[in-house]
């Protein structure tokens, strides 16, 4: 078998860790060091588009629609999310480290089909929690795909997102109707109950990792009403 070639590496802030893209023929991967290992495989992106298919469904007719994506990763979130959205809509993704949006732009951002070039895109270059905390109602939907679940893996700041307040801050820039969608690579009931209990209206959904089979992952939907 033909093995990986490394290609690139980036440091996570804080002591994140280190983030190296790999490539083996057509196939890309992402890894973390001293980890998990591998965070996301160019093969493996089914539920990555289920995400943003749940979480934009509300949005197919909506003029002006308003999305914000959290984590770039290899694309499949952002592109799944432009699909579903007509021309008029604007999709912020808000990646923290800056070789990742320069691997989307180089050949990594075949796979996606260069979702960054969709002019209804901007990067938001930093912390996807820069844009959560404003407690201004801005955005009809907010996916984020920036950890293993509710916790913060690759960068303990994100812990706050999955904590109490950072739900309510998160509640308040999202206008009414509006969906908060977050992969997660497994259940959590505990998370489920923080949710509903600040006032959300919470589903779940289930997604293989490719679209007949593999590793099963959970959406979180939680909706304002």
């Amino acid at each position: 078998m033909t093995p990986w070639t490394q290609l690139d590496s980036a440091q996570i802030p804080n002591n994140g860790g280190e983030l190296t893209l790999h490539q083996r023929g057509s196939a890309f991967s992402i890894r973390i060091t001293g980890k998990r290992g591998e965070l996301m495989n160019s093969r493996e992106f089914n539920s990555e588009k289920v995400l943003s298919q749940v979480g934009c469904a509300h949005l197919k007719s909506v003029d002006n629609a308003k999305v914000l994506v959290g984590g770039l990763g290899m694309g499949y979130t952002l592109k799944a999310a432009l699909n579903i959205l007509n021309d008029t809509a604007s999709v912020t993704v808000a990646e923290l480290i800056p070789e990742v949006v320069k691997w989307n732009h180089g050949s990594l951002g075949e796979c996606a089909k260069k979702p960054l070039e969709d002019p209804r895109t901007q990067v938001h270059h930093g912390d996807v929690c820069d844009l959560l905390n404003s407690k201004v109602a801005r955005y009809d939907a907010i996916l984020l795909d920036i950890d293993n679940g509710p916790e913060g893996l690759t960068h303990t700041d994100n812990n706050w997102i999955y904590s109490e307040q950072g739900l309510k801050e998160i509640y308040q820039v999202l206008h009414p109707q509006g969906v908060l969608a977050i992969w997660s690579a497994g259940p959590d009931y505990l998370f489920e109950v923080r949710l509903k209990r600040i006032g959300y209206k919470v589903d779940t959904r289930t997604a293989s990792a490719r679209a007949d089979k593999g590793t099963k992952h959970t959406i979180f939907l939680a909706k304002k009403p």
